[in-house]
């Protein structure tokens, strides 16, 4: 008889992939359910390569109840609403090593979230602005609290350090993640890692 060995989820930060794929996964599933329903906002601080992104994704997979991944784990002896929350992801990892590119990344995200709720996009308003007004959609439309979930928000921070942009790219993350304590009562859950 010959045994397929399951492959290890080496640099693989996508939760589904790695259930649809049969990868090895560590099921710690009681403690993602656990800290869902522990605090409203959550900071996760850990070294680079150390299952931050993973992390996010599982919790981004669980609050758009995506049931069907979690079939055999753990979480399905803790769950048993499985709703549905708006989430608004921020991967700050990607194309952020300038004030341009951060602008240009939130621009697009906050587009995608308003055109998805119907909101006139105006790319001349504050992030901050257009932040806190898709928050309040959300929770107009579907009368429930967003779930915001922000991975690697030093990221930007770090790539400007001892640059030029540094003070410009400290007044939009002010600007921006200001709104989720000023706007916390249209948010359901938070969750920030960094190193």
């Amino acid at each position: 008889m010959i045994t397929q060995k399951r492959k290890l989820p080496e640099g693989v930060t996508s939760f589904e992939y790695i259930r649809e794929n049969n990868y090895v996964y560590v099921d710690k599933t009681d403690l993602i359910w656990q800290l869902a329903h522990d605090r409203q906002y959550n900071y996760f601080s850990r070294p680079r390569r150390f299952g931050k992104s993973i992390l996010v994704d599982t919790l981004e997979c669980y609050f758009l109840a995506k049931r069907e991944l979690f079939e055999g784990l753990k979480i399905t002896e803790y769950e048993s609403e499985w709703k549905k929350y708006p989430v608004i992801r921020f991967d700050m990892s990607v194309f952020l090593a300038s004030v341009k590119g951060f602008e240009s990344y939130l621009n697009d995200l906050f587009f995608n979230h308003e055109k998805l709720l119907g909101i006139a996009s105006k790319e001349d308003v504050d992030f901050e602005v257009r932040f806190a007004n898709i928050l309040k959609k959300y929770r107009e439309t579907t009368r429930l609290n967003c779930v915001v979930l922000v991975d690697e928000y030093d990221s930007p921070l770090l790539h400007t350090w001892g640059t030029d942009e540094y003070q410009d790219m400290i007044r939009i993350y002010r600007g921006v993640f200001n709104v989720l304590k000023a706007e916390g009562k249209f948010i359901h859950f938070a969750f920030i890692t960094g190193i």
